[in-house]
């Protein structure tokens, strides 16, 4: 399953109490077994998703005007240790079991266990494991520049699918609120020392936010260029369709709103851990 948010990964708070309150009611007396999830998982390549998180840990020290390498070797031991991929596997099986509906798990299911949906799980699969997020970037912008130079259909079907995997805008949020939770963190543990508070921090980021949008839906078409190029117009187009379906957009909600929670838990829990590595910046 390919994801809205780009690295650097930027959480959000609130979003997934309000997406599971509202899908609790309809779907908990009816939400599916662990090992079905497990499977689900697999089959949709959302297993792999979750395990990118962890190449997201390398943006931290940006968000701090900082460099990994001002922490020394011990970055990388304690990246590892906070985004364990099997801690992330374990948070999201906990909150599925409560959440994923029977009836929008086998549809999602269905259709990724389709011949088109492994191939598209196994392209998005490569994509989210490259590790440095610009070399997709680079490649996909120059895909998009060729679409537009020959005006090509394609690039509104790339599109209409940025726009089907993040149906509730949900994602200029997610990128706000993990800068927000970050810094607080850092803050709280006496890593960083922040000018502004909390609704100061918030105004910044109002104002900021249109060109974030923009930037946004430039890398989600970028990414989304560059993991599809080996599929048809017509595949594509399929695809598109698929994702818009209710029960899908209804799993594509949930799933996206995990996995800004996963990541933001994981971010938090880097901050209030970088005293660990005894180094100080002023924002």
């Amino acid at each position: 399953m390919m994801y809205l948010l780009p690295r650097p990964a930027m959480l959000m708070q609130g979003l997934l109490a309000l997406v599971l309150a509202s899908l609790l009611n309809i779907s908990s007396a009816h939400a599916a077994d662990r090992e079905r999830i497990e499977t689900f998982l697999e089959v949709t390549g959302f297993d792999v998703a979750l395990d990118s998180i962890a190449l997201s840990a390398g943006s931290a020290p940006d968000m701090l005007g900082l460099e990994a390498g001002d922490f020394g070797s011990a970055w990388v031991r304690l990246s590892e240790q906070v985004f364990d991929t099997s801690v992330m596997h374990d948070l999201a099986l906990q909150i599925l079991e409560e959440t994923l509906d029977d009836d929008a798990l086998a549809h999602a299911s269905e259709f990724y266990a389709s011949e088109l949906g492994q191939r598209l799980v196994a392209a998005e699969n490569a994509a989210h494991m490259v590790a440095e997020d610009n070399v997709i970037q680079e490649a996909g912008r120059r895909i998009v520049s060729d679409l537009v130079r020959d005006g090509s259909a394609r690039l509104g079907v790339l599109k209409r699918m940025g726009v089907a995997i993040d149906a509730a805008d949900t994602g200029i949020k997610a990128v706000q609120q993990i800068q927000l939770r970050f810094l607080m963190a850092a803050r709280d543990a006496g890593v960083i020392d922040l000018d502004l508070d909390i609704p100061g921090l918030e105004a910044l980021m109002k104002e900021q936010e249109g060109n974030l949008r923009l930037a946004l839906q430039a890398s989600s078409l970028a990414g989304s260029a560059y993991t599809y190029q080996a599929f048809s117009d017509q595949e594509l187009l399929d695809y598109v369709v698929a994702l818009e379906q209710p029960l899908m957009q209804t799993v594509y909600e949930l799933l996206n709103a995990v996995q800004y929670e996963i990541t933001a838990n994981r971010f938090e829990q880097l901050a209030s851990r970088l005293s660990e590595l005894a180094i100080g910046q002023d924002i």
